[in-house]
């Protein structure tokens, strides 16, 4: 018996003269860095960096957040053979600058807070206006008052509170158990893991924050790449319009490379069951979109929202919500 235990041994190490080989320790290091068409190519170099590719595919698979939110969010293909969609995370607006080249994904070794670098995490103790109206309590109530508008405010980092201020609900990340699952016809989708009250934050739209010209730039490519093939960009305009009615804010967020899990989000023609608010805090010069469940939605059921009313393209992308008041098509409109 130990002959042949011996004589397999051997075997082995004939069969892949690669085993031993320095690379092979730096794996858990080096691959979680790579695309997915880098990993496919290293897993065809020796039998155990094949393993381990397979081993690095299998964890991108339990978490699209990289292990960046407080909560994973795997993905579930039953349709065809992609194991995940590769995107760079973002939690929330970042500038192009500050896009990775690279992220790692795929090792338990990289997790990451999500408390800001200098935040401190101490109780509400800010000057605000909406904490000298009673604390937290205070911060809590104005929060919602103004929800009902439509708007938000909340503390920010000009504020002395830390991130468990009540007025910080939507800066914490994930707070509801999400999962990404394939659809045949609308691709990706995201999806309630969870029972969501109506009400309830679930997540911002996370991106690269454009200049209109860099939008207006990187819609067009969007729209030839497209026209090419199948490509599906996730770049949303955001515009707010002032009291006076004379102008508007606007706001170009790019999830198409980096953003968060927000980017599954597919559009409703009977607005969803998702909710957009503009969310300002304190010391921050834009707001951020974020959703809120608009109604009581059930564990298993897919999140969704009205893309907007307008359609510039007769033929468009062709829509696949299912609604009884489907156009067919998928809003569309001049950046």
């Amino acid at each position: 018996m130990c002959e042949q235990a011996k004589k397999k041994s051997n075997w082995e190490e004939e069969e892949d003269p690669n085993k031993h080989h320095p690379l092979i320790h730096c794996a858990e290091l080096i691959l979680p860095w790579l695309t997915p068409q880098e990993l496919a190519c290293i897993s065809l170099t020796c039998k155990s960096l094949s393993q381990f590719s397979k081993k690095i595919t299998i964890q991108r698979s339990f978490d699209a957040s990289r292990s960046l939110e407080n909560l994973p969010v795997p993905f579930h293909n039953a349709v065809d053979h992609r194991p995940y969609a590769f995107f760079l995370y973002a939690p929330s607006q970042i500038l192009p600058s500050q896009s990775p080249q690279r992220q790692p994904w795929g090792s338990s070794r990289f997790a990451a807070s999500m408390c800001p670098v200098g935040e401190s995490v101490s109780g509400c103790d800010c000057d605000c206006e909406a904490c000298e109206q009673g604390g937290a309590s205070g911060c809590e109530l104005l929060g919602l008052d103004e929800l009902e508008m439509g708007i938000m405010s909340e503390c920010g980092l000009s504020c002395e509170c830390g991130l468990d201020c009540r007025n910080r609900l939507t800066q914490r990340g994930l707070s509801v158990k999400l999962k990404i699952l394939r659809d045949e016809k609308k691709g990706w989708c995201l999806y309630a893991d969870q029972l969501i009250r109506q009400g309830q934050f679930v997540c911002e739209y996370a991106g690269e924050l454009l200049t209109t010209k860099e939008a207006r730039s990187r819609q067009q490519i969007y729209d030839e790449l497209t026209c090419a093939g199948q490509f599906s960009s996730a770049l949303i305009v955001v515009r707010e319009h002032l009291p006076s009615g004379k102008a508007c804010l606007r706001v170009n967020i790019d999830a198409t490379r980096t953003g968060n899990v927000a980017r599954f989000i597919n559009h409703s023609c009977d607005g969803g069951n998702l909710s957009t608010m503009l969310v300002r805090s304190s010391g921050a010069l834009l707001p951020r979109l974020c959703f809120f469940a608009s109604k009581d939605i059930k564990e298993g059921e897919e999140l969704t929202f009205s893309y907007g009313e307008i359609r510039v393209r007769s033929k468009g992308l062709q829509c696949f919500c299912g609604s009884p008041c489907c156009f067919g098509i998928l809003p569309s409109e001049h950046t």
